[in-house]
């Protein structure tokens, strides 16, 4: 799987994009340089895939219409495959831009070798869009069928039944399927191969410049992968990814207007298909980067038609064809233009500022931020040197701004001083939410403005000092794009891969005996779930009549806050492993236990329980505590009888990580040990009996850490994260014989490497020893008016049942 979608699946839709951007290149004049061959195409297969999932009927064909598209592109344009092969075996350093791209973006899920994602714990959005575009592609714009009764059918209703931007969704969904990839492994190599294909106009607006050879390589790349633009990249920022391409790809469009608003009105279909895809992705925001392409070229076609290059027949051909695609790439935004707004509206003006504890530093968009995370400024040097880069860049900027007028490119540079000032009018005029989508979308065209700076420096004589001084700058701002991206790329969270693996076997096994109640928060559920209609009581859209046992988003789902004749409506409920939580209720068996999850099924016919009740304190309180159950089960089963039915309380060891010996730099999250620096825990546990037990560890674990006991190695555990970290959980556990008596149990993280994530989250929050084998749908049933022979045992919780 791992080849499949980090390998394979990127030259899929590389031939792809590369066959429907031929195919519009054919038909509009055959005018594009090759580097806008795959933009150009992702935007054609984006309007594609808008109008198929527009009417529900014909969204599962969308893969093999966008199949159909490319093929024909190919074979059409067959002459100039065979041409672009003989280009990239001749000149190879365009080509490689894209690859480098590509391989920068998806560093984390590479260097890991397995199938995952590094989106992972940043934000849950992710969830949202890998849910929405395999709904898209199974259904389509059809929403009626949905249950909102549950968590699932709220998520898709919420966001796509209103006019939510779908254009990347409906283009990932319908390549991924195409392939059959598993689209949670899909989304993250999706969102790379985007982003890859910005780096074809980067390379020709550096160029531009008068940026040639490696020179407008390294621009190209710097400006495709700067901090803020990796970061966004490495949640998965999947709409603003696929319109930093469709932006640059505007602005290539934009400073290339002579070859194209001088030919046939086909000429104003790239143009068009490219902002129609922004619009589709972004949503009716991206109308501000629109604009900024529609000024520009509305000045030049009437400085063309002054100059008589023009006549206005053909300048009307060339609008009303533009429009008319435009129209029709981007139908189900302008079908639903209010909603648009709406969305484009709530999303500008939220008070919610998602995963940003602060607003973005507006220095950001030079590219540099050398800090582990974009959301908190750097300390010490680190900050200082981040500082001095950050003049360099303006700095060079500002040459840039020069050379443009030297280099005669007035269209280019209205477009980026158009670019320039949508940024600063939006940012003032938004809050945090959106105002840090704007940075990140006008980052690259300021770093590409400072590498035109570069340009000017080489062009100074003399020229050998004029080239050594271009390079100390060229080193300056590849340097800090590198050095920026490499500490995120350390810090980054990888899902887990054999947990969701797990979970989606579940779906196979299970599909269609839902709605099933999910009691781990862990939102990405939703889509490896399906099949199942999930609910999730902490989710942020929970089952209405369910929502009591989270009490709010993220917290701990607790059954016993639930009147259990809510939970009739549920057939199954999936559980996480972890030997201190209490069973689901009597009236549900346990189905099926994996490393990670439970699965527990209602028995037919079985009634609500009566009442519902967790006890607490010793045997002596406990016991006090059924007795009034009982009599309460007698007085509400009337002349009918009552059974009372408890849930005995599992053996547990815990250890007191506080009072253990750690290193004293370990920092505190809650009740957890963060530990952020290499280092061992010691900590001694006393075992009743001796035999077989069970080590749980609890917490967010992604960079290796080291378990043993009595200095003999158990286990290494790594990459082991909870959908939040809000809700930490437990892995799976760990077998060991032991002998009654003390035992020494240390937890180890070793010094920095270089392996993905070795930077990010290390919580541990609880080590816990249990016996192996016990039962943990174990349960003790008497009648009520026997109740004085569960006396003695402790128990988790008690329910008086009908009978």
């Amino acid at each position: 799987m791992f080849a499949a979608t980090a390998l394979i699946y990127p030259c899929a839709l590389a031939v792809l994009c590369l066959g429907a951007g031929l195919l519009v290149d054919h038909a509009s004049g055959r005018f594009l340089s090759a580097n806008l061959l795959l933009p150009v195409g992702a935007a054609a297969l984006i309007g594609l895939s808008q109008l198929t999932t527009f009417i529900p009927g014909l969204a599962p064909a969308t893969p093999y219409a966008i199949a159909v598209l490319a093929a024909g592109g190919l074979v059409l344009a067959r002459a100039r495959v065979a041409a672009l092969a003989k280009l990239v075996r001749a000149r190879p350093l365009p080509a490689v831009a894209p690859v480098l791209v590509y391989l920068i973006a998806l560093a984390p899920v590479l260097l890991s070798g397995r199938p995952t994602f590094s989106s992972f714990m940043a934000l849950a959005d992710s969830a949202v869009h890998i849910m929405g575009a395999d709904y898209l592609i199974s259904h389509g714009q059809s929403y009626a069928h949905l249950d909102l009764r549950n968590s699932y059918g709220q998520f898709i209703d919420y966001y796509y039944n209103s006019s939510y931007p779908s254009g990347a969704d409906t283009l990932f969904g319908g390549s991924a399927r195409l392939l059959g990839l598993p689209l949670i492994w899909a989304f993250q190599p999706f969102n790379a191969f985007m982003l890859a294909t910005a780096s074809g106009p980067a390379l020709l607006l550096a160029r531009r410049m008068r940026l040639t050879g490696a020179w407008a390589l390294l621009a190209a790349v710097s400006a495709v992968v700067p901090a803020l633009v990796y970061a966004y990249e490495l949640f998965g920022s999947i709409k603003e990814v696929t319109a930093l391409s469709m932006l640059l790809a505007s602005g290539c469009l934009v400073a290339d207007y002579p070859r194209w608003l001088r030919g046939g009105a086909s000429g104003a279909v790239p143009i068009a298909l490219v902002l129609a895809a922004g619009i589709s992705a972004l949503g009716v925001a991206f109308g501000v980067w629109a604009l900024a392409a529609v000024v520009v070229l509305a000045v030049a076609l009437v400085l063309e038609l002054r100059a008589r290059n023009l006549n206005r027949s053909r300048a009307l051909a060339l609008i009303g064809l533009g429009a008319l695609s435009g129209l029709l790439a981007a139908l189900p935004t302008w079908v639903d233009l209010s909603g648009s707004l709406q969305v484009a509206g709530n999303i500008a003006s939220t008070g919610n500022p998602g995963n940003l504890r602060a607003p973005l530093r507006a220095i950001q968009v030079f590219g540099v931020w050398l800090g582990g995370s974009y959301k908190l400024e750097p300390g010490g040097a680190s900050l200082q040197i981040t500082h001095v880069l950050i003049v360099l860049t303006f700095l060079a900027a500002l040459l840039g701004a020069v050379q443009l007028l030297r280099a005669r490119a007035f269209a280019l540079g209205g477009w980026i001083a158009l670019i320039l000032l949508a940024w600063l009018v939006v940012s003032q005029a938004v809050t945090t939410w959106a105002s840090a989508k704007t940075l990140m979308l006008t980052s690259p065209v300021v770093v590409l403005l400072a590498w035109g700076g570069v340009a000017f420096l080489r062009e100074l004589p003399p020229r050998r000092a004029g080239s050594l001084a271009a390079a100390l700058l060229a080193l300056a701002l590849v340097g800090g794009v590198v050095v920026s991206d490499a500490l995120q790329y350390h810090s980054s969270n990888l899902a887990p891969t054999a947990r969701y693996q797990e979970l989606a076997s579940l779906n196979s096994r299970y599909a269609g005996a839902g709605p099933t109640l999910f009691t781990d928060f862990d939102e990405y559920s939703l889509y490896e779930l399906r099949d199942l209609d999930v609910g999730g009581a902490d989710f942020v859209y929970p089952p209405p009549a369910v929502a009591a046992a989270a009490g709010g988003y993220g917290n701990p789902v607790r059954l016993d806050r639930v009147d259990p004749r809510a939970l009739l409506a549920y057939p199954l409920i999936v559980t996480r492993r972890d030997p201190a939580a209490p069973r689901p209720p009597a009236a549900y068996d346990l189905a099926w236990s994996g490393a990670y999850y439970e699965v527990w099924q209602r028995r037919a016919g079985a009634p609500a329980a009566l009442e519902h009740r967790v006890l607490r304190g010793g045997a002596v309180a406990q016991c006090l505590q059924i007795g009034a159950e009982a009599a309460l089960g007698k007085a509400r089963g009337a002349s009918a009888q009552t059974s009372l039915v408890a849930a005995p309380a599992p053996t547990i060891v815990g250890v007191a990580l506080a009072s253990s010996p750690h290193p004293a730099r370990w920092g505190h999250q809650r009740s957890g040990l963060v530990m952020s620096r290499p280092g061992t825990l010691t900590a001694r546990v006393q075992l009743p009996a001796a035999g077989a037990w069970q080590v749980w560890v609890k917490g967010q674990i992604m960079p290796t850490v080291k378990l043993a006991i009595d200095g003999r190695p158990l286990a290494s555990i790594g990459g082991q994260l909870s959908g939040n970290s809000l809700v930490p959980d437990v892995v799976p556990p760990i077998a060991v014989d032991l002998a009654a008596g003390t035992h020494t149990l240390t937890v180890s993280r070793s010094g920095t490497t270089l392996a993905p994530g070795d930077g990010g989250s290390a919580v541990l929050d609880a080590l816990l020893l249990t016996p192996a084998g016990t039962d943990p749908a174990a349960l003790r049933k008497v009648p009520s008016a026997s109740w004085r022979s569960l006396c003695g045992t402790r128990y988790d919780w008690i329910e008086v049942v009908p009978g």
